[in-house]
């Protein structure tokens, strides 16, 4: 006999990241579902969820950062749920060598300018509203991975140098905030239908597809529903683990 189980997550308080659109839209449209209070925060132009908030806040700015997270405390009295979505795209090869000459390179600003918002943000936003969380007796932090952090891919040292590094803080604040009641856990998507591939060429994007068992691009909605149910009570066991959310692609690759 099965027992339903309650998500847990009804009035609670969450932060999501990159928020006006695509994977962090539909997060927090999700979370507003089950009856949270969301901040939604990005750099562009966004709208808030009901009974919600929009912030904008750069993630990688520490006074930013500490900023929204005084204004979400001061609006709800506490912060049960961060979502670290935000990240931007800089591709680059580390090299581009052919015929005996060096045709170009990734430059400094290709690759610091995304690890400053993939990997510094989740760094700043954390220390920011883990305090929080230990005042409210626990919590729980989503990081946004990727399955190139897992197996690499072609032109993108830079978004795979951080999305690896966001599953190697993962599992360093899984054991250091579990002693807090802080559950820490990461999701690494495949290819989701966001605007970061809509303007690939179709025969890209099949491609894609043709490499991913399950015989689809993800939608953001099915991100968000993993990130949901990390956070609710139906997953209050599980904490330092990576969630991939790929349809297979790893496995077909």
């Amino acid at each position: 006999m099965f027992v339903m189980i309650e998500t847990g997550l009804r009035d609670k308080v969450v932060i999501v990241t990159g928020a006006a659109g695509g994977i962090g839209k539909a997060t927090a449209q999700r979370f507003a579902e089950e009856g949270c209070q969301v901040a939604s925060w990005d750099m562009k132009d966004g709208e808030a969820e009901e009974n919600g908030i929009f912030q904008k806040v750069d993630v990688s700015d520490a006074e930013s950062v500490e900023a929204a997270v005084q204004r979400v405390a001061e609006h709800w009295g506490a912060v049960n749920v961060l979502v670290n979505n935000a990240g931007i795209l800089r591709d680059g090869q580390i090299i581009k060598y052919k015929e005996g000459t060096l045709l170009g390179s990734m430059s400094d600003e290709q690759f610091d300018s995304v690890i400053a918002v993939n990997l510094k943000g989740v760094f700043v936003c954390t220390r920011a509203v883990a305090p929080r969380m230990i005042q409210a007796g626990g919590g729980v932090i989503l990081n946004a991975s990727s399955v190139v952090g897992l197996y690499g891919n072609f032109g993108q040292t830079n978004y795979v140098a951080s999305k690896s590094g966001v599953i190697g803080m993962t599992h360093v604040w899984a054991r250091e905030l579990g002693r807090f009641k802080i559950r820490v856990n990461a999701v690494a998507p495949g290819f989701i239908n966001t605007e970061m591939i809509q303007g690939m060429p179709e025969k890209i994007k099949q491609a894609m597809v043709d490499h991913t068992p399950i015989g689809r691009i993800g939608q953001p909605e099915d991100i968000a529903n993993a990130y949901v149910w990390l956070a609710s009570d139906a997953a209050s066991f599980v904490t330092g683990t990576v969630l991939s959310v790929d349809g297979g692609v790893v496995t077909g690759t």
